[in-house]
């Protein structure tokens, strides 16, 4: 277990971790019950959490500007704020791209795929949670595998549902809609899959 004075930033991962799941739930009840008219409504509640997330992110930065010795390398505490900041964005962009391209209707394969975010959101908030205890954790290793198979499920839905796409629709400005958010969905489980990479990359170095 970290050090209690170390404690700060492994929390701080979680509950970056916690905004992330926050969007993923939002934009899934947004495409499951999807209504244009509420779409203003529902993007200043996304904007909520990605502004709440990016602050979580600044005082972790400015926490760590001021410290003497982190727990782990500032370097490695910088890139996995990032990468979690940047999930809850790409999930915030999701709904942007919908609301952009004046979406009307939401194709089925974009339900499958945001229930796949959100798995692999709560897969990284599981993955965090356990990080304080790295040097002991049984358990990365499996919980790190697991995000590995979440994105790769992400990417045999994308192209899918991209060849669906081209194959069964005829309108351009369908097609050209969609591709983009399709594109967005899938850089959502890359950015959990970047997160896990440097808890990955922080065991490697302290084993």
């Amino acid at each position: 277990m970290a050090k209690k004075q170390d404690v700060y930033y492994f929390n701080n991962f979680v509950a970056c971790a916690e905004e992330s799941c926050h969007a993923a739930h939002l934009l899934k009840d947004v495409l499951a019950n999807f209504n244009p008219d509420d779409l203003t409504g529902r993007l200043d509640e996304m904007h909520a959490i990605e502004t709440r997330a990016d602050g979580r992110k600044h005082e972790a930065m400015d926490r760590l500007a001021k410290e003497f010795i982190p727990p782990i390398e500032r370097e490695d505490i910088i890139t996995l704020s990032q990468y979690l900041d940047d999930l809850t964005d790409k999930i915030e962009d999701v709904l942007l791209r919908i609301y952009m391209n004046h979406v009307t209707r939401i194709e089925p394969a974009a339900v499958e795929m945001t229930d796949v975010i959100i798995r692999c959101c709560e897969a990284v908030k599981e993955l965090l949670e356990e990080f304080s205890d790295f040097k002991r954790s049984k358990k990365l290793k499996e919980q790190i595998i697991r995000i590995n198979e979440l994105e790769e499920e992400s990417d045999r839905l994308f192209m899918s549902s991209m060849r669906e796409l081209h194959t069964q629709s005829a309108d351009p400005l369908h097609i050209i809609a969609w591709r983009e958010i399709y594109g967005y969905l899938e850089h959502c489980a890359d950015a959990c899959e970047h997160a896990a990479d440097v808890v990955e990359s922080v065991v490697m170095k302290n084993s």
